[in-house]
C-alpha cells in the first residue's frame, strides 16, 4: 500500500512573506557560488601552468583565493542553500508556516556572517583556507562571520523543530511524514556535529585572535575540534541532496520510493554514524593513538551501509518511474527517463559522479591506502566528485524547479539548463581523472603550480586534465548563473510549478510494531551522544593542550 510523503498531498501555499524571505536566503548561496567559482577557475588554471590571478581585482595571492573558493562554495553556499530548502521541505511537509521571526533572524544572520566574512577574505586579512588550521591566523572578522553562518543554521533547526513540535501537538499518535523527518533528522545531525567546532573558534580562535592566551594556540587540539566536526559537515552537505533524491526525484521521474521505513533507518544511520570519524582525517597526526585512529576507521567504513542503501533505494525509484514509462529489459528503463527535464537530468548526472566519489572515498578512509594519497591533489579530485557534484549539481537541478515555483516565473532556456548540466558533469569527470592521475604521482595539493620550483614531468598531463575539466565545470556553472538569472527577471509568469514534487512510498510507514520507534529523535539523538563519546572521551581524557605555538600571517 503505498503512502504520501507529506501531511496534505493535496498542496500547501507558504506565506508569500516567508516565501520571499527563503529565496533570497537561497539567494545568498548562489550568489556565493558564482563568486566562488572564478577563483576556481583560477586554481585548476594554475595546476595546467596557466596564472590567470592577476587578472582578478584587489587579489594579492594564490592563498587568498583559494581561500575564498573554499569558504564561498563549500560553507556559505551549501549553507545557505540548505537553510532555505530544508526550511521549505519542511513547512510543505507538515502543510504549516514557519515561525515569522525565526525567518527572519536566519536570513538576517546569514547575511551578517557574510558580510564579515566577505571583508577578512577581500582585505587579506583570512587567507587561512576554508579548514581555518590554527596556527595560521585570520583577523577575527572571519571567525565571527563563520560563527554567525554556523548561528543561521542552528535557527533553521529551530524553526523547524517548533513547526514540528506543533504538528505532533496536533496530530498525537501520527507518524512524521517521511519528507519532514529526513528534513529535521539532516540537520540534528549537522547541529550535533556544528558544536565541536563552535567551542574551537568561540573558546580558543576567536579570543586567540584577539590576543588571549598570550597570543599562542595548540595546533593539535584546534585541529582535532575542526575534524570532529569536518567530516560529518560533509554530511550536512549531502543529506539535503539525499533529501530531494529520496523525496522528490521519485515523483519528478515518474516513480515512487520504495519504502518508508528503510528510508528512515538510512538518515538514522547517518545521524548516528556521521560523526564519530573524524580521526580518519588525522591518520599523520601525532598525539593520536593508533588504537582510536582505527576505531575511527571502521566507523567511516561503516557509514558506508547507509549510502549502499541510498544507491539501491534511488535507483529503485528511477526504474520504477522508467518502467511506467514503458521502458523493457534489463535496462531499457534508462532510456525511459525524462532526459528532457533539467531537474532530473542535474540530479542523474550527480548521482553517476557520486558513485565515483564513493569509491575514491573508502581509499581516503583506508588507514594504509590514505598514506599514499594523503595531501595530494587525490583529495580534492575526491572531493569534487562528493560535495562538488553530488551536492553542487544537486543543488542546481533542485533549482530549476524551486526558483520558478518561489519566483512565480517559469525556467527560462530548458535547452541551455540541460546543457549546461551535461558539460559541468563532462567537465568534473575529466577534472577529476587529471587530479586522482596526479595525485598518484603525489602531485601536492593547494600549492601554486604556476610558481613551483619542483613540478615532475609526471603531473604534466594531470595538470592539463585538470585545467580543462576546471574550465568546462566554469562554462557549466556560469550558464546555470544565466539561466538562473534571465528566469528571475524573463521568465513567463504563471507557468511555475503550483506544487513542490513530493514522491509516494511503496511501503507505507506502520503504526505498530518496531517502526514508531524510529520517530523518536531525542533517542537517537542519545545514541548518537553516547558514540560520539566512546569515539572522542579518550582522547580528551588523556590529552594536555600546550598553548606553545604563536599566530602566522604569511599570505
Amino acid at each position: 500500500m503505498s503512502a504520501a510523503t507529506v501531511y496534505d498531498p493535496a498542496g500547501f501555499a507558504l506565506p508569500d512573506t516567508q516565501k520571499r524571505f527563503l529565496r533570497w536566503t537561497i539567494y545568498i548561496g548562489y550568489g556565493a557560488l558564482i563568486a566562488g567559482i572564478f577563483h576556481g577557475l583560477a586554481n585548476a588554471l594554475s595546476f595546467a601552468g596557466i596564472d590567470i590571478l592577476p587578472y582578478f581585482p584587489r587579489l594579492r595571492g594564490y592563498y587568498q583565493g583559494l581561500t575564498a573558493h573554499g569558504v564561498a562554495n563549500v560553507l556559505v553556499f551549501t549553507f545557505a542553500f540548505a537553510n532555505g530548502f530544508l526550511s521549505l521541505m519542511t513547512a510543505r511537509a507538515l502543510s504549516r508556516p514557519l515561525v515569522p521571526w525565526l525567518v527572519y533572524a536566519t536570513f538576517g544572520t546569514l547575511l551578517l556572517g557574510n558580510i564579515l566574512v566577505v571583508y577578512a577574505i577581500v582585505t587579506n586579512q583570512a587567507s587561512v583556507l576554508f579548514t581555518a588550521y590554527a596556527p595560521l591566523q585570520a583577523h577575527w572578522t572571519f571567525y565571527v562571520g563563520l560563527v554567525f553562518v554556523v548561528v543561521s543554521t542552528w535557527l533553521a533547526l529551530l524553526n523547524m523543530l517548533v513547526v514540528l513540535g506543533r504538528w505532533k501537538r496536533d496530530n498525537r499518535g501520527a507518524r512524521i511524514p517521511l519528507l519532514a523527518f529526513i528534513s529535521v533528522i539532516s540537520y540534528v545531525m549537522w547541529f550535533l556535529a556544528s558544536l565541536p567546532i563552535a567551542v574551537e573558534f568561540l573558546g580558543f580562535l576567536i579570543p586567540w585572535s584577539l590576543g588571549a592566551y598570550g597570543g599562542r594556540v595548540d595546533p593539535l587540539l584546534t585541529r582535532t575540534l575542526f575534524w570532529f566536526t569536518g567530516h560529518a559537515i560533509v554530511y550536512a552537505w549531502l543529506l539535503p541532496a539525499y533529501v530531494s533524491w529520496y523525496a522528490l526525484v521519485p515523483r519528478q521521474a515518474g516513480g515512487v520510493l520504495v519504502s518508508d521505513p528503510l528510508t528512515r533507518v538510512v538518515f538514522i544511520l547517518f545521524l548516528l554514524l556521521s560523526i564519530p570519524t573524524g580521526f580518519h582525517h588525522q591518520y599523520t597526526d601525532p598525539g593520536i593513538s593508533e588504537q582510536m585512529k582505527a576505531f575511527h576507521a571502521v566507523l567511516t567504513f561503516g557509514v558506508f551501509f547507509p549510502s549502499l542503501a541510498t544507491a539501491f533505494s534511488v535507483v529503485a525509484a528511477l526504474e520504477i518511474g522508467g518502467r511506467r514509462r514503458g521502458g523493457q529489459g534489463l535496462l531499457g528503463w534508462v532510456l525511459k527517463l525524462p532526459w528532457n527535464d533539467p531537474s532530473v537530468v542535474a540530479q542523474m548526472l550527480a548521482m553517476v559522479v557520486f558513485v565515483f566519489g564513493g569509491i575514491t572515498g573508502l581509499i581516503n578512509a583506508s588507514f594504509s591506502m590514505n598514506q599514499i594519497v594523503h595531501n595530494t591533489t587525490w583529495v580534492p579530485g575526491h572531493f569534487h566528485m562528493t560535495v562538488g557534484t553530488a551536492v553542487a549539481l544537486t543543488f542546481v537541478g533542485v533549482a530549476y524547479w524551486m526558483i520558478p515555483y518561489l519566483t512565480g516565473r517559469a525556467l527560462w532556456g530548458r535547452k541551455l539548463a540541460l546543457a549546461s548540466s551535461w558539460i559541468y558533469t563532462i567537465g568534473v569527470l575529466i577534472f577529476a581523472r587529471g587530479m586522482i592521475s596526479a595525485g598518484l604521482q603525489g602531485m601536492p595539493r593547494r600549492t601554486f603550480h604556476v610558481m613551483a620550483g619542483y613540478r615532475s614531468p609526471e603531473w604534466e598531463l594531470g595538470g592539463i586534465l585538470t585545467g580543462i575539466g576546471g574550465t568546462m565545470m566554469f562554462i557549466g556553472l556560469f550558464l546555470f548563473f544565466v539561466i538562473m538569472g534571465m528566469t528571475i527577471i524573463a521568465g513567463k509568469k504563471g507557468e511555475q510549478p503550483k506544487d513542490i514534487p513530493v514522491a509516494r512510498t511503496l511501503i507505507a510507514p506502520s503504526l505498530t510494531g518496531w517502526q514508531p520507534y524510529l520517530d523518536r529523535i531525542g533517542l537517537w539523538v542519545i545514541a548518537a551522544i553516547a558514540l560520539v563519546l566512546i569515539a572522542y572521551m579518550p582522547f580528551f581524557l588523556t590529552y594536555t593542550p600546550r598553548f606553545l605555538s604563536p599566530g602566522f600571517r604569511l599570505y
